[in-house]
């Protein structure tokens, strides 16, 4: 069980290290290994579509993935309490920030996916670039393909150094065991890395109008690598990767903020979007089931059926997760039109809680056919996004130009009234609003400075009012949590076991 643990040896997923004396092995045509497979322009597509997969595991996994870690570490979403049931655990030491760590390893089961699968994308996308210069096919699709490996690199190893603040640096595929178990990089070396894999995607990848729908771009890059240099407060790179983004053409704002968002089948991959994570829905196994996670339950066929428009829905039972806080609720300015696109609310008939009346993200509700069977893309980067970063980046730098870009988003949202007060405050706030429920918060949070102070003050809130955070009244939801806000998780345990380094 203990090799189950192991991220697949690094995601060797089956495939063995090419020979140095490849043409003297015979291999019978029924094998599938590293010198037989990866040959041809088939063979790499193939090999980088796989290496696509595991980022749908990222929001996928039974109760919740990735926003787990990010938007219920924050103050925009919670893990809904029932009294009629108990409490889980992993999910609520999240959401209390009191996740059990001891010599900076943790066992709570959402740090292991997120790890796991991130580095799951590494090794595929390793294995990608370690082999595809000695194929011979059109020089054009392989510079395509190897830029997506860099890109998916680079992407993985920004939430790694964001999630942990370390992480072994494996850049060639692993072949057994020892070599799995690399020391622990610092995030100085794996943010330069990062910039050295966004730079080297920019240039291979082509431009969205050039590219299938749903692969990286080297928009997508561009702006994955500016989000690293302001997460290190580069800001005037930061400004060249995203000026050179606008001065493309080939992002506008989607007419209406609902607009951006993906339906179940139809509107992926809008002129708004730069990069998102495809699901499709459907019996080939790449739907989405997400969503259902974050239902506000015990809920009834009929009231799942209200949200989802299934023509099968069932009874959802026990609580559920990334709920919005009253917090968010009240971050939206009167007559802003991102509000009612983002979150509606459900009276459920089966709660204790209150009347029942529950708020949910409505920005993800959309109709789909068969229940726990969706299709909704996950939005990475959007156009909005850009605008807010390069109104941030000019601001640090005191260049004119930052309440424009601002003001073009305000204005999409139906805000026509430049914020008063600290421009860099609108700003963070504006991001805040902006990009809601997208995983953003929390890195935002820390990278600003502010994680500290936000969430220790509303940890106080919730324990003071547990009632208004999903609560019953009375009950102090949290004793033991908000005590020491730390800023990055500890790295899992299960991997501890197979390595001296952590």
């Amino acid at each position: 069980m203990k090799m189950k643990k192991i991220f697949i040896l690094l995601g060797l997923i089956g495939l063995l290290t090419t020979s140095c004396d490849e043409f003297l092995t015979i291999y019978p045509e029924t094998s599938l290994s590293v010198p037989t497979f990866y040959k041809t322009e088939a063979d790499f597509t193939q090999a980088i579509n796989g290496a696509y997969a595991p980022l749908r595991l990222l929001n996928n996994h039974e109760g919740g993935g990735m926003w787990v870690l990010t938007e219920m570490h924050s103050d925009n979403t919670i893990f809904q309490r029932l009294a009629q049931f108990g409490a889980r655990e992993r999910w609520h030491d999240v959401a209390q920030h009191a996740v059990p760590t001891a010599d900076g390893v943790t066992a709570n089961l959402y740090v292991k996916h997120a790890y796991v699968d991130l580095f799951q994308i590494i090794a595929r996308s390793n294995q990608v670039l370690y082999t595809i210069d000695e194929a011979d096919f059109d020089a054009n699709a392989k510079d395509n393909i190897k830029g997506q490996a860099h890109f998916l690199r680079a992407f993985s190893y920004f939430q790694l150094v964001r999630l942990f603040g370390k992480a072994p640096l494996h850049l060639v595929p692993v072949t057994n065991r020892q070599e799995a178990a690399l020391e622990l990089s610092d995030a100085a070396a794996l943010y330069t890395q990062i910039e050295l894999d966004a730079k080297e995607a920019i240039q291979l990848l082509p431009v969205k109008s050039a590219q299938e729908a749903g692969r990286a771009t080297s928009g997508a890059a561009r702006m994955l690598l500016a989000d690293a240099y302001m997460t290190q407060q580069k800001w005037s790179d930061a400004e060249t990767q995203l000026m050179a983004i606008v001065n493309s053409d080939e992002y506008v704002l989607m007419p209406s903020y609902a607009e951006a968002f993906s339906e179940s089948s139809a509107n992926k991959n809008n002129m708004e979007s730069l990069f998102e994570i495809q699901y499709k829905e459907g019996s080939e196994g790449l739907h989405g089931s997400w969503f259902y996670a974050m239902i506000p339950r015990p809920i009834t066929a009929e009231e799942v059926g209200s949200i989802t428009g299934t023509s099968n829905p069932l009874n959802i039972t026990n609580e559920a997760n990334n709920i919005p806080t009253p917090d968010i609720i009240a971050a939206y300015e009167e007559g802003d039109l991102r509000k009612d696109a983002s979150i509606a609310y459900i009276t459920l008939s089966n709660v204790l809680w209150k009347d029942g009346t529950y708020p949910y993200i409505k920005k993800y509700a959309k109709t789909h056919a068969l229940h726990g069977n969706h299709g909704m893309s996950w939005p990475v980067y959007r156009y909005s996004e850009v605008l807010l970063a390069l109104a941030e980046v000019l601001d640090e730098q005191g260049k004119p130009g930052a309440m424009d870009y601002l003001m073009q988003v305000r204005e999409r949202a139906g805000l026509m009234n430049e914020p008063a007060g600290d421009l860099s405050d609108a700003i963070f706030k504006e991001r805040r609003v902006e990009l809601a429920f997208e995983n953003k918060r929390w890195f935002d949070l820390v990278r600003t400075g502010r994680a500290v102070d936000v969430i220790t003050a509303y940890g106080q809130r919730v324990k003071t009012n547990p009632g208004e955070y999903y609560f019953p009244e009375g009950e102090d939801p949290y004793p033991h949590g908000f005590q020491e806000i730390r800023l990055t998780y500890g790295l899992p345990a299960s991997e501890a076991d197979l390595s001296p380094n952590f």
